[in-house]
């Protein structure tokens, strides 16, 4: 009998251990980073916009222009994301999140509305407006869950904002292999599923992203961000091969796409399990501190209080009254005068490089124009690249499957950009101060190798060029926002940080539809002799001219935004020399120690029990004292 009712205490004890657990688990700080994986991994939706652009442009009886517009609203919806900066600055992270996912459902389904023709057709300026919206939900979501990672994480920002920003450049190919197995090859439906699946999994994940207490020394928090590397490592190549084997081998029938579908899911819900070994273990730590405590304990005692005597009167001699003159001299008003001028300039006046900016001083600092222009340069290039690739292959004579293979190849290699930018400019900064405007840099010039492949239509190279493009195009990402970080501090980064993003849609605006897309309509023209474009009818230009002086022009703007970023490297050099972290480590340590301290016993005046002083209590008096 009392081995039965041991047996059953045993058996009651370890189920409140595996309950503690998953609770534990579901609140700890990497099932936020975890679920911040799946949130971005389905926000990638305007990446594969030429997937479906052509869809649009036929059903609708649109021109290049027009569809070049409709991609720069799509860019400028995705990258300006002031207004969910400035949300998220005042309100929980689950604010942001809930809005994005209204924001995607109504865009997205409004356009598969429109393009299926359940519903009249929208006048242009509505389809702006549409997918305005639907693209700005990934700004909602982008600040929502990478912000706040990044504020949780502040000492491994570059490698959290790789992996983050990784995912987001898989999600194109991982939309691609649900939207097979779903609904078959059709893509108008693939405009359905980006309107439901990536509101479904911010509105599950709500409350989960919150900002948690900041991790502490780096090298203790690293291992679980490389085994997250390496399952995104494997999901990427397994993409890779799917869509080789797909695309040039065999044709998958719908089976086999759910297959390699389930697959991917697989794989993509893999690092659950590096989140529940990493809390297992912080879970059997506090266990075993619980079971085994200290044998000695600090004690700090209180000092006797006594009343403080009050100051002996101060003797002051006898002097004779001075008169003071009522006249108000020009003297005593000039302060007041200035005081305002003064209150302007010391706003706007840049602390040093690393501390907190405002957003004004962010705003109109040297280092942001300079940063901002050369972005403007860069990814507005890249970006026009990836969202004309579908017309490109068109108009260089390459098959429907192969185009569809170059969109796939970009999104893989958009994964490879970032997190090779995130991961490698981390470990080369902390290793040989090597800064990362200089990284950027770098990137900008590589870019300039797939333009000219694109501009001079060398036989089979955009193979080539989709890869260039789609790396150099993701790399930018972790290194801009990770720059605006480490210059601007992170008090204010919700709003800097989608600031950064803006630049975006100004290149975009400028490189796609203002030069590309009038050149490609001027020489669709030529050929046309005069033709009139009709819904249902598409008028395709054919040749290397379609889009050479065009790519020309962009290569000579993303070579001008690596000069400009230039300028940021010198400007920056010296701080990229000094210890960019040493504010975050010294408050995570500061953060511990007092953690540490949370069994001291504190020892009052005579006759009062000594009581033991909770973490949670010593936190609370160090934000006392502060205040």
């Amino acid at each position: 009998m009392v081995f039965a009712g041991g047996s059953g205490g045993a058996t009651s004890g370890l189920a409140a251990d595996v309950f503690r657990l998953a609770v534990q688990v579901v609140r700890g700080r990497w099932f936020m980073f975890f679920a911040s994986f799946l949130i971005m991994a389905a926000s990638g939706a305007t990446y594969i916009f030429s997937i479906y652009s052509g869809d649009i442009k036929t059903s609708l009886g649109y021109d290049q222009s027009t569809l070049n517009t409709l991609s720069f609203f799509k860019d400028l919806g995705a990258n300006v994301g002031i207004l969910s900066g400035l949300i998220n600055e005042v309100t929980p992270p689950w604010v942001v999140l809930s809005m994005g996912a209204g924001m995607n459902l109504f865009g997205y389904l409004m356009i598969y509305l429109s393009i299926t023709g359940r519903i009249a057709r929208p006048a242009v300026w509505q389809m702006y407006l549409y997918i305005c919206i639907g693209a700005n939900s990934q700004s909602f979501a982008n600040t929502g869950s990478l912000v706040t990672s990044v504020k949780n994480f502040p000492e491994s920002r570059g490698i959290v904002l790789g992996l983050l920003k990784g995912f987001v450049g898989l999600s194109g190919a991982i939309f691609n292999q649900l939207y097979f197995a779903i609904y078959g090859d059709d893509s108008k439906s693939l405009v359905l599923l980006i309107a439901w699946l990536p509101a479904a999994i911010s509105i599950v994940f709500v409350h989960t992203i919150r900002i948690m207490e900041a991790a502490s020394v780096p090298y203790k928090t690293s291992k679980p961000f490389y085994c997250f590397l390496y399952i995104s490592i494997a999901l990427a190549t397994l993409l890779m091969v799917l869509i080789v084997v797909e695309r040039q081998v065999v044709t998958f029938s719908r089976s086999e796409y759910v297959i390699a579908a389930a697959i991917v899911l697989l794989l993509l819900f893999l690092p659950l399990a590096v989140v529940i070994k990493e809390e297992l273990k912080i879970f059997r730590k506090k266990k075993q501190a619980l079971a085994n405590p200290p044998p000695l304990s600090v004690t700090v005692e209180r000092p006797a209080i006594t009343e403080a005597q009050p100051p002996e009167p101060k003797q002051v001699p006898a002097t004779t009254p001075t008169i003071i003159p009522t006249t108000t001299t020009a003297a005593t008003t000039s302060p007041k005068k200035k005081s305002a001028l003064s209150r302007v300039i010391n706003t706007l006046k840049s602390p040093e490089r690393g501390e907190d900016y405002s957003i004004l001083q962010a705003l109109f600092s040297i280092d942001m124009a300079v940063l901002f222009l050369a972005t403007i340069c860069g990814v507005g290039g890249t970006l026009t690249a990836i969202d004309n690739m579908g017309q490109i292959g068109q108009s260089l004579g390459y098959p429907k499957r192969s185009i569809s293979t170059f969109v796939s190849l970009i999104s893989i290699w958009n994964y490879a950009g970032r997190v090779t930018a995130g991961f490698v400019s981390e470990i080369v900064h902390a290793k040989y101060k090597f800064p990362r405007p200089l990284a950027l840099t770098l990137v900008l010039l590589l870019s300039c190798v797939g333009h000219l492949l694109i501009a001079f239509g060398v036989s089979q190279s955009l193979y080539l060029a989709s890869v260039i493009i789609g790396f150099c195009f993701g790399a930018q990402w972790p290194l801009l926002f990770a720059i605006i970080s480490e210059i601007f501090g992170l008090k204010y980064y919700s709003t800097l940080y989608n600031f950064g993003g803006v630049a975006s849609p100004i290149g975009s605006y400028i490189l796609n539809v203002r030069i590309t897309g009038h050149l490609y309509d001027r020489e669709t023209d030529k050929q046309s002799n005069g033709l009139v474009r009709t819904k249902g009818k598409d008028l395709t230009c054919i040749g290397v001219e379609c889009f050479k002086l065009s790519f020309i022009i962009i290569t000579a703007a993303t070579v001008l935004g690596a000069l400009v970023s230039l300028i940021l490297v010198w400007r920056t050099r010296n701080f990229y020399k000094g210890d960019i972290y040493a504010r975050y480590r010294a408050a995570a340590a500061e953060t511990e120690n007092e953690a540490a301290m949370g069994t001291a016993i504190v020892t009052g005046k005579e006759g009062e029990e000594d009581k033991p002083i909770s973490s949670e209590e010593v936190v609370a008096n160090r934000d006392e004292n502060k205040s």
